[in-house]
This record gives C-alpha cells, sequence and structure tokens, in this order.
C-alpha cells in the first residue's frame, strides 16, 4: 500500500464538497438534489464509478464548475467518490438535502478552505483515508472572537 496527498482545486469564489456514494445514479440524484434546494446555484458534479466502465459521470449547470468537479474527482481518482463544485449557494444549503439522498454513504468535507485529500493506494484502487481541511488552530476564541463570530453570522444571514 501506498499512502498519497491530493490537493484539491478549490473554484475561485466557490465551494466544494466530497463524499462518497455507492451507486451510477448519483450523478443524477446530485443534480436534483442542487437544482430543487437551491434555485439558481452553480454546479458541476463528478462521480467516479468503482465498477464496469469505471468512468467518471459529469453533470451540472456551469461548464467551468462542471471542469473543476472533473479534475478534481480525477486527482483523487478512488472509485464512487463524488465531487460537487459549487457558486451562487453554500454546502450549509444542500449538504441536508445530499445527506438525504439513499445511495450516498459519506460526506468527507465541505468547503472553501485549501484541502487535502489522504489517500491509500493498493493494487486494486484508491480510497480516502481522511481529508485536511484547512489550516490548524492557532489559538482559543477569545470574547472579542466570539463577538466577531455573532456578528459575521448575523451580517450574512445565518443567525438573527
Amino acid at each position: 500500500m501506498e499512502l498519497k496527498v491530493v490537493r484539491l482545486d478549490i473554484p475561485e469564489n466557490g465551494n466544494i464538497i466530497v463524499g462518497q456514494s455507492h451507486f451510477i445514479k448519483t450523478v443524477e440524484d446530485l443534480y436534483e438534489a442542487m437544482v430543487n434546494t437551491v434555485p439558481g446555484i452553480k454546479f458541476g458534479i463528478a462521480f467516479n464509478e468503482a465498477s464496469g466502465d469505471c468512468l467518471t459521470r459529469v453533470e451540472g449547470n456551469d461548464d467551468a464548475l462542471k471542469a473543476n468537479a472533473t479534475k478534481n474527482a480525477q486527482s483523487i481518482a478512488a472509485g464512487h467518490v463524488f465531487v460537487v463544485a459549487l457558486r451562487d449557494g453554500y454546502p450549509i444549503n444542500v449538504l441536508g438535502r445530499i445527506r438525504e439522498i439513499p445511495e450516498v454513504c459519506s460526506i468527507f468535507c465541505a468547503t472553501a478552505n485549501p484541502v487535502e485529500m489522504i489517500l491509500a493506494e493498493t493494487g486494486q484502487g484508491r480510497g480516502v483515508l481522511g481529508v485536511v481541511d484547512g489550516s490548524s488552530p492557532k489559538g482559543v476564541e477569545d470574547a472579542a472572537g466570539v463577538e466577531w463570530r455573532h456578528g459575521f453570522l448575523r451580517k450574512i444571514g445565518y443567525k438573527r
């Protein structure tokens, strides 16, 4: 077994969601979840098949985001992994719906941060061991940090 680290490409002014599923219809179900949850959201989806033709299946409504999702899925190169690249919406808006899709097994990350996938490669293929999402903590939040967080969440409309 060989360990690999792959840095993903985050779309400019966008986010990615990386997860694992188990069935070819995932790409279509993810598409429906995205358009039915956030009107106007722009996205691309790529899903790596794990059997049969072992193709990366691609859907979406934005060509640049479809290309981004495809590039990331192919760099991960693990079966049954999907990547959603999105703009004009946030993971928090769609994660609940994505988790409800019957074939979705897990979500590895949902982020706009720099992200690295930790992979194991065997003679059979690749598997995701984990994710490095952003940077390590540099301290503990103080009163000013709490005040900033509360203000920020209200400014962007997630709290009143």
